[in-house]
Order: C-alpha cells, then sequence, then structure tokens
C-alpha cells in the first residue's frame, strides 16, 4: 500500500503576503507535498480555512505521516483538532513540525513545554551542520549545507532532551540551534526541523527538500506488536 503522506499549512501568509504567494505560487504546502512526492506515497494538503482544518478524523486515520508549517495562526488550531492530531501520533502516525511549527499545538502538547526560542530577523546565513551522520534522515547529504537568508532561531530552546539530535545550527550572529531532532511519543515518531521561514525561498533548495522527504521515510509506523491496555487476566495460572 503507499505511504499516505498529508501536508498541513495555516496558508495565511499566501494570502495576505503577494511576496510569499509569488515565493509560493502553489501554497507552502505545495511546495512542501511537491519535495516529499513519490511513486510510493500518496500525498495529500490540508490548511486552517478548510472545516476541522482539514484534518477530520477520517483523513488522520489515513496518514501515516503529517508533515505540519505554521507561524502565525498556531492559536487559531482548534483545541480539538489538537488533541486529534496527538492522539493519532501516540497511535503511530509519524509528524513533522517544521519551522514554527515548533509552536503549534500539537508539538507543544506532545513535548509538555512551551518550545520557546531566541529569534531574529534579517536574512542572516545559516549553516546546518549533520550532528548524527549515520540517522537515515541525512542519507544523501553532506557534512553541512548552507541557507543563504533565513530568520535566526537561538539557544536555549525549550524542549525536552531530545532522542537524536540531527542537525546543529550556527548563524551568521553567532547563535547555534538544534535544528533537526527526533523524539518518540507512544508509538510515533517525531522530527522537528527548524528551516522553512516564508520570506526566503527555503522549499526549493535541494537539500531541505531532500531532509523533508528522507524524514517522511523514516516517521512512518512500524508494525511492532498488539498492545493490551486496562484490567487483564494473568498470563500464567495464579497459585490459590
Amino acid at each position: 500500500m503507499p505511504v499516505q503522506v498529508t501536508v498541513w499549512n495555516e496558508n495565511v501568509h499566501e494570502q495576505e503576503e503577494p511576496a510569499v504567494a509569488d515565493r509560493y505560487p502553489e501554497g507552502i504546502h505545495g511546495a512542501i507535498a511537491d519535495a516529499v512526492a513519490d511513486d510510493e506515497r500518496t500525498v495529500r494538503t490540508a490548511t486552517l480555512q478548510e472545516p476541522d482544518h482539514g484534518l477530520t478524523e477520517s483523513v488522520l486515520a489515513d496518514t501515516d505521516v503529517l508533515l505540519w508549517w505554521s507561524h502565525c495562526a498556531n492559536s487559531e488550531v482548534a483545541d480539538e483538532v489538537a488533541d486529534r492530531v496527538v492522539d493519532r501520533v501516540h497511535e503511530g502516525m509519524g509528524f513533522v513540525p517544521i519551522h514554527s511549527g515548533k509552536n503549534s499545538k500539537p508539538f507543544t502538547r506532545l513535548m509538555g513545554t512551551t518550545c520557546n526560542i531566541k529569534y531574529r530577523h534579517g536574512g542572516e546565513t545559516e549553516q546546518l551542520w549533520v550532528a548524527d551522520p549515520g540517522h537515515p534522515i541525512v542519507d544523501g547529504l553532506p557534512e553541512s549545507f548552507e541557507i543563504p537568508a533565513t530568520e535566526m532561531y537561538g539557544e536555549p530552546y525549550d524542549v525536552p532532551e531530545p532522542d537524536r539530535t540531527v542537525f546543529i545550527s550556527w548563524f551568521e550572529g553567532g547563535e547555534v540551534f538544534r535544528s533537526g531532532v527526533c523524539y518518540r511519543r507512544g508509538r510515533g515518531r517525531i522530527f522537528a526541523f527548524r528551516p522553512g521561514h516564508e520570506e526566503y525561498p527555503i522549499f526549493h533548495q535541494d537539500e531541505v527538500r531532500t531532509v523533508l522527504d528522507n524524514a517522511v521515510e523514516w516517521a512512518v509506523p512500524t508494525d511492532g506488536s498488539e498492545a493490551v491496555w486496562g484490567e487483564v487476566e494473568p498470563a500464567e495460572p495464579l497459585e490459590d
């Protein structure tokens, strides 16, 4: 069966800022969907403006990996939908929050922290260094690559200690940041990826597209074993 991928985008900047619409004529979600398209995947998109933000129970039940881009409208996501996403991650759905998706309701609930950072607008150069060269998400990448202009994110990053830190970024102003981190929550795999500010053509860059493509492959649910919850009979006879 094809891997079922859903790309979610709040789709606000594209409607309010002509420069963003020109940069991403199919929306940021369209650019991300194109980056992860594959003959063995079915890729759909969803946006904030749709009923249930496009993330109905049936859509999420049919989603193996959810990529999530957001920025200025994180608070506008309905709590019910955010909880629905969190539940699906615990059930095994892969989750890839991108850029300010780190402050989305699903990610902050999964982390249990604020996920706050320091930041600065200014179009600085970012150098992303591979911190975990054996990780599948870095397949096909050099030891580092440059994003010519972006928004700076800096430490401290208020998240739990990652299971794996895949990328560390250095910025022209001197700050550093854990720009690619992995977690497990329940059965689900999570990869939070920093790059993707809407003011720059970051999702057209080959290395960034490779990261997202690899992240989908890594985050696909695994079968595992059956989980049994609640009160049960003893697995072996108990002595009277």
